[in-house]
């Protein structure tokens, strides 16, 4: 299994994309602006895409992406989502306003792409890879997902605050790598946990839920562009004082768009 990081910021700037990863070559987890970074060859070739939830930095390329390569496919992109996501893309995206409905177009019986409905606890199989909807914690309908494919299991958090039956479910599975958002610094504490993020010291409670015998490398996702220096300074601080002698620090880092990962 290969994943590609084409996005994974929580904000645009120069060089900074939002969140997506292309999963061996025909899925995607999200579809942010990093999906402007595939060739038209590589988007065509994407038969799935896995949605965590319906805010605008983790769909924002879908529409058009399907408007680019719709024509060049003979078969519909199947998008996979929650019941609540599904219903707020066609309500304020694919509503012939915003975008035309890509559910029916070119005709009802043959449309650019089918929505799929998951339920948290789901596993799904695709294209050899048994994908788990796993639960997240945000302010509209929101999940993670672990893929796993033979021995390797890649585990991304989407976007969440505090999430108990996250770490009991991860706990349960041979975790190869997470890649866990963390989205904004310290000093805005107030404003992750109303807005269901994680700050730096929330993370290293987090990271307290993970078995004592299950270690794996950690990367953070989804910080803001003007906050990224000072929240990875505030992790590496609290991982280098950690009150807890039983739990050795955890192996975590920086995730950045255009890296690859095979498992």
């Amino acid at each position: 299994m290969k994943v590609r990081v084409l996005g994974c910021s929580g904000a645009i700037a120069r060089e900074c994309r939002t969140t997506s990863f292309l999963v061996d070559d025909d899925v995607l987890v999200d579809a942010g602006t990093g999906v402007g970074d595939l060739t038209l060859d590589e988007m065509q070739r994407v038969d799935h895409v896995l949605l965590t939830h319906a805010h605008l930095d983790h769909v924002a390329a879908l529409p058009l992406m399907l408007d680019a390569i719709a024509t060049r496919r003979g078969s519909p992109v199947l998008v996979h989502a929650l019941a609540g996501t599904i219903e707020a893309l066609k309500a304020h995206i694919f509503n012939d306003v915003i975008w035309p409905d890509f559910t029916r177009l070119p005709t009802v019986h043959a449309p650019f792409i089918r929505f799929e409905e998951i339920r948290v606890g789901q596993v799904l199989r695709i294209g050899g890879k048994d994908i788990e909807v796993l639960p997240a914690v945000h302010t509209v309908p929101a999940v993670g997902y672990a893929v796993l494919a033979q021995q390797a299991c890649w585990v991304f958090s989407g976007d969440t605050g505090r999430n108990p039956a996250f770490w009991h479910r991860l706990n349960e599975l041979n975790v190869s790598m997470l890649v866990i958002e963390t989205a904004f610094s310290s000093r805005e504490s107030q404003l992750a946990e109303a807005s269901q993020h994680l700050s730096p010291e929330v993370l290293a409670q987090e990271l307290d839920c993970i078995a004592a015998d299950k270690k794996y490398p950690i990367y953070i996702t989804h910080t803001k562009p003007a906050e990224t220096e000072l929240i990875m300074s505030e992790i590496r601080k609290l991982e280098g004082h950690r009150p807890d002698a039983r739990q050795a620090a955890h192996d975590i880092r920086w995730l950045q768009a255009g890296q690859e990962f095979e498992l």
